[in-house]
């Protein structure tokens, strides 16, 4: 064949160190809009951003030429250099140093773009640990949960 297709999509979760909540207004909106435009930038299309206070989902079509982890490394640090600009106040701010990628079928897409949209309304009553547990046992993935929170 003499082109390469590929439709990876990936449903990227992370979270601030120790869980610390620091992302909230005023830079809330302005992460997610400098995060959407990173993925863009990498050749990774973003389809949906947001989060919580101590957490951030991300939806993105994955390139064909980088892998999850040179994403994840890149995103993750533009982010946090962004994010110490903001003031003084944030000088402190770090990324915990794993993450949770999991596969979206194409045909699951709306439903995974509606739950990033609605992350405040579901943290109502779920923990990020409780949300991410759950993410990991649908897709099978077990958890080591003396190394998993840092």
């Amino acid at each position: 064949m003499p082109q390469s297709f590929s439709s990876i999509l990936v449903h990227l979760v992370f979270s601030t160190k120790n869980r610390e909540p620091w992302i909230r207004a005023p830079i809330e909106s302005e992460l997610y809009a400098y995060g959407t435009q990173l993925l863009n930038n990498a050749d990774c299309p973003a389809l949906a951003m947001n989060g919580m206070a101590d957490h951030l989902h991300t939806l993105f079509r994955l390139s064909r030429t980088k892998t999850v982890a040179d994403v994840v490394e890149e995103l993750k640090s533009s982010m946090s250099r962004w994010i110490k600009t903001k003031g003084t106040g944030f000088q402190g701010f770090y990324w915990q140093s794993g993450y949770g990628a999991f596969s979206v079928s194409q045909s699951n897409v709306a439903n995974v773009i509606e739950y990033i949209r609605n992350q405040p309304e579901h943290h109502r009553g779920v923990s990020f640990q409780d949300e991410l547990r759950a993410l990991l046992r649908k897709h099978e993935i077990e958890i080591d949960e003396r190394y998993a929170w840092d």
